[in-house]
Formats: structure tokens, C-alpha cells, sequence
């Protein structure tokens, strides 16, 4: 059956839906999709034999999951549990690592993540956006993986937390980097780079804002950046219509960032009580990554590196309950591959237990989420005109979360891209 647009019909049929805006689960569950857009979200029945009925039982749909944090280019295969090699900055091409970031893309569809911000690249790639090109090869239909939003290379000062040569501790001019590789040092430097991601394909542009745990470099609440470096960051971003997020887990960066206007926190590990209500006010959003924190396999890094994560996660651990009651807008994202990928809904369970309800995690990974992109007008809802990307999971997520674990469906853009269901099929 074709609509009124001319695109395919095809009907979806289950258990349950999740109303997350609601924060209710409903039953049954019988959404109709006309080419790659939800035309109704009911339990009327369709009767048109030519629709294509997708029967999936016992299972409860959801919008497509959302993960606002995470690299595609690293982690993955070639590595013990998802962790890159020490050194794939400097043993990693461009292509090798461009097919790697296209596995670990179907690996995050697999799973049921079919929107990701891939936040920012920290390798030398001669300047190239390989988070964008993966993007357009997607976005074309050449490879199966979630709808990327790409950052490029991310901003960093010299020896900054996501500076290369850092990260693989490189002899000087081993690495020579600019700001089209993402370092930057002062206000016309920091223009540049934001400018050069952005007039080659960035959608956003991330900021390291704070020294972190995984990095040679400065203590990690240490502010990298000035407060005149911040506002040209978010100014040129903002005249160009992009947001910015900020890696900052120091008290003090996070600050500076809410008051240059920068519109997302990724961490905020080590924000105060002052600081979390200065996000609540604002508006501010927080990318957590909470899971990590009890999951990462910190016993496989560097002795100094352990160490700083060994102070730094339990704080971290203390700082989300406190931003989830101050009712921040917390949004989800991993951090993969600092948990491997295809593991992002154990996000999810870590932010229930953190103090959320199901509903309210699931709202993070859908609802929220399209919001930080701005895409809340297509994204994260099963409604009518809302783009058709449709997951299924075993069981009632609003009951237990863990369900989300057990993806049993996966449609994105009105395509399906994985289906393990055993019931039946018919075309009526």
C-alpha cells in the first residue's frame, strides 16, 4: 500500500508503546508508518490489505535510543573489550580507521541507538572529518548505522586534555597539529578551528574545556581555557547556527562554560552544589556518562591514570543524584568506547540507579536528547510526522530497564535494520 504521499505503508503491531512524554506505557500497540514518518499511534486497526504487517508480539516499542556522547573512529575491533590501542593515534590511517568507525556504527544501530553525536576526533587525520564523511556515508545509504551528528576535531589547547600527542605521550614535533586538526591556542585561534570544522561538515563543536582522567596532562578539574577563549568558541559557533559541547569536569570550567553561553556539559564530574543549580537555571545540559564510572576497565591504564580515576569517579558517582533532584536537563551518552560499543543501554540502568525512574531514563536517551540537537520536532517520540525510528525491546522498560538491553527491533528512517522476532508475518 502506498499513501497519500506515495511513500510504503507498513504497520507495526506489539504488545505495548512507550509514551515517554506521558511516562506511560500503553497497550496494544499498532503504529502506522507511511514512507519514513509515523502517520498514527493507536490501537485502531488498519484495513487496507495491501499495508505490509509487521507482527513483533511481546514487546514494547520505543523511539529510537539516543547516545550524546561517544567516538565511532575508536574502540571496537582490535581491541581487548572495546579499548583502543595506546598508541592508534599514531598506528591508524585514515581509511582503516574510517571501516573501523563503520562496524562500530552497526554495532550502536544493533543495539538500538539510532541517533549519536560522535564528539570530536583526537588523532592526526591531515585535517580530514572522518566522523563526517562516515556521516554522509550513512546518511546515503552505502552503510547501516545510527544518524550522526559530527563534531570533527575537537578544540583543544596545547597539552589540553584532548590534544594528540598527549593522549599517545609524543616526543615534540613528532606530531606537528593545527587548527585543522583541532589545536588552538588564543581568541583568534580558537575562531579559526571552530570555523574550519564547521566549513567542513561539523554539526557541532565540542570544546576540551578541563584536563580529564584519561589524559597526560593537567590535573582533571583544571580550566584549559580562558574565559575570553570560551566566549569566542560559543560566539562563532552561535552565529553559525551550531551548539557546542564542553568536556569539563572541573568545578571551575564548568562555570566558565555555562557563563560563555556553551550549551552542553559532557561530565561535569566534579561540579558543585552551586555549579548544578547554575545549570538547572540556565538551561544548561548535562551528558553524564555515569555508567562508566563503575564500568570502565580502568585496571588496563597507566598507573597515574588509575590513580586519578580512582578519586575522581566516586565524586562523579555523588554529583548526578544531586543534578537529577535539582532537575538539570541530563541527557544520555557513554562515552564509548570507554564502555565498548553496543553496550550504551547499560547507560540507561546506571542512570536509574543514580536516582532516575525508567521513564525518566528513557526520556534522557529520547526526548532530551533530540532536544540538545534541536531535533525534538522529529526525534524522540513515537507521534504522528515524527520520523519512523522505532525500536523493540523484551519486556516493559518502564517496569525494568534492563530490557533495553535486549533490543529485539530496530527500524530507523522507516527501514528495518534488525528484526529477531519469531512471530508471525503477513501482508494483509
Amino acid at each position: 500500500m502506498t499513501g497519500p504521499s506515495g511513500g510504503a505503508v507498513t504497520v507495526l503491531r506489539a504488545a505495548r508503546w512507550a509514551d515517554v512524554e506521558a511516562g506511560e506505557v500503553r497497550s496494544p500497540a499498532v503504529v502506522v508508518i507511511e514512507g519514513n514518518r509515523i502517520r498514527t499511534v493507536d490501537s485502531v486497526e488498519l484495513n487496507d490489505d495491501s499495508a505490509e504487517v509487521i507482527d513483533l508480539g511481546d514487546v514494547t516499542l520505543l523511539p529510537g535510543l539516543m547516545d550524546m556522547e561517544l567516538n565511532l573512529l575508536i574502540g571496537g575491533p582490535g581491541g581487548p573489550e572495546g579499548l583502543p590501542s595506546p598508541m592508534h593515534g599514531v598506528q591508524d590511517d585514515p581509511a582503516y580507521r574510517t571501516l573501523r568507525g563503520a562496524v562500530n556504527a552497526r554495532t550502536t544501530l544493533d543495539a538500538g541507538f539510532t541517533t549519536v553525536r560522535n564528539l570530536g576526533l583526537m588523532v592526526k587525520t591531515g585535517g580530514y572529518l572522518l566522523d563526517v564523511a562516515l556521516q554522509r556515508a550513512i546518511e546515503q545509504g552505502w552503510h547501516a548505522g545510527p544518524r550522526i551528528y559530527p563534531a570533527g576535531h575537537a578544540v583543544t589547547p596545547y597539552g589540553g586534555h584532548l590534544d594528540p600527542t598527549v593522549f599517545q605521550r609524543l616526543a615534540p614535533g613528532i606530531m606537528p597539529l593545527s587548527v585543522a586538526e583541532g589545536i588552538a591556542n588564543g581568541v583568534d585561534d580558537v575562531r579559526a578551528c571552530v570555523r574550519y570544522q564547521i566549513r567542513h561538515g561539523a554539526k557541532l563543536i565540542k570544546v576540551s574545556a578541563s584536563g580529564g582522567v584519561m589524559s597526560h596532562s593537567t590535573a582533571p578539574g583544571a580550566q584549559q581555557y580562558s574565559d575570553e577563549e570560551f566566549a569566542a568558541i560559543a560566539d562563532e559557533a552561535h552565529r553559525a547556527g551550531v551548539r557546542v559541547a564542553a568536556h569539563a569536569v572541573g568545578d571551575s570550567a564548568v562555570r566558565a562554560c555555562i557563563r560563555a553561553g556553551i550549551d552542553c556539559i559532557e561530565h561535569g564530574f566534579l561540579a558543585t552544589d552551586d555549579t548544578i543549580q547554575m545549570m538547572a537555571d540556565t538551561g544548561t545540559f548535562l551528558v553524564s556518562t555515569t555508567y562508566l564510572t563503575e564500568a570502565m576497565a580502568i585496571d588496563r591504564i597507566a598507573p597515574e591514570l588509575r590513580k586519578k580515576a580512582e578519586v575522581v569517579f566516586p565524586q562523579a558517582q555523588a554529583m548526578l543524584p544531586k543534578a537529577i533532584a535539582a532537575g538539570v536537563r541530563i541527557a544520555c551518552g557513554t562515552d564509548a568506547p570507554a564502555i565498548p560499543h553496543g553496550q550504551n543501554a547499560k547507560e540507561l540502568c546506571a542512570l536509574v540507579a543514580r536516582g532516575m525512574t525508567p521513564m525518566q531514563a528513557l526520556r534522557a536517551a529520547t526526548i532530551t536528547s533530540a532536544e540538545l540537537i534541536e531535533a525534538d520536532d522529529e526525534l524522540g517520540r513515537l507521534a504522528p510526522g515524527y520520523l519512523a525510528d522505532i525500536i523493540a525491546v523484551a519486556g516493559d522498560p518502564s517496569q525494568h530497564i534492563e530490557t533495553t538491553l535486549d533490543v529485539r527491533f530496530v527500524m530507523k528512517d522507516g527501514v528495518v535494520h534488525k528484526d529477531l522476532s519469531s512471530a508471525s508475518r503477513a501482508h494483509r
